[in-house]
């Protein structure tokens, strides 16, 4: 990424790990304003000062009007304790940023610990560098999902969305025709490697219909709902996410120079 400065203005003091509202001066709200514009941030960016700074951990919009444009309103995390005053701001991206969603209606209800989307954060975590993890759990709605996967992927702009859950057979799993309504190109590699995963353990494996595919510059993929499950199926694309995310995201090397 290219050096790139802002000067935000802190209103109060925060503490490590506070979380405040940053946008526009124009836009006359929020804790951290700025006289720069704010669309070019993702969520996983850094605005690093010192040893402190903010982590951009959600992005979106505040509507405008007949006399005044939409703004940017973005969620930032304090990295360090910090005072009021004028911070001088470094733009980094540290890692990559990857959103998990679980489908259960019993988990969105609050009647089913989830141990599958953490499971997710954790193994990709293992092979990439990662500056953001953010988890949501939603019910196994198509409309909500469409919704969520189009925002994660072209307003947050993650590098990575992996979805657990509802690639079955059953008449509330909506996952695979959600996620093929927005994807852009499809991954057919992806999925027969899970398909395989999968049947090396289970015949059972032959039910999945997981899809994988891009949207934008994000990676997106189903996995199935049990962690067992996913460990299994997410296994075999683990080599492979770095170098899918580069070649998605325009790195123009050629990849049997990369891989001799």
């Amino acid at each position: 990424m290219s050096e790139v400065s802002l000067s935000l203005t802190l209103n109060g003091p925060v503490k490590a790990g506070e979380r405040v509202h940053l946008c526009s001066a124009e836009a006359g709200m929020g804790r951290l304003v700025t006289e720069a514009p704010l669309t070019g941030l993702r969520a996983g960016d850094r605005l690093t000062a010192g040893e402190g700074g903010f982590l951009v951990v959600s992005v979106g919009w505040l509507p405008g009007g007949a006399e005044h444009a939409s703004t940017p309103l973005l969620l930032a995390e304090a990295l360090a304790e910090a005072e009021s005053g004028i911070m001088e701001c470094r733009l980094e991206r540290t890692g990559y940023a990857l959103a998990w969603v679980t489908l259960s209606d019993k988990g969105a209800a609050g009647k089913r610990t989830d141990e599958s989307g953490p499971l997710i954060g954790r193994m990709v975590g293992e092979t990439l560098d990662l500056s953001l993890v953010q988890g949501f759990i939603i019910p196994d709605e198509p409309l909500r999902l469409k919704g969520l996967l189009a925002d994660l992927s072209l307003v947050q702009r993650f590098d990575l969305v992996m979805t657990t859950g509802g690639t079955g057979v059953g008449p509330r799993d909506i996952t695979p025709e959600s996620t093929l309504a927005v994807i852009e190109k499809r991954l057919p590699g992806y999925e027969r490697a899970m398909t395989a995963a999968s049947l090396r353990k289970t015949p059972h494996g032959a039910i999945s219909r997981a899809v994988a595919g891009t949207l934008g510059e994000t990676l997106i993929v189903n996995m199935p709902g049990s962690p067992k499950a996913v460990a299994e199926c997410l296994e075999p694309l683990l080599p492979t996410l770095r170098h899918t995310l580069e070649k998605l995201q325009g790195d123009p090397s050629d990849c049997a120079v990369l891989h001799r």
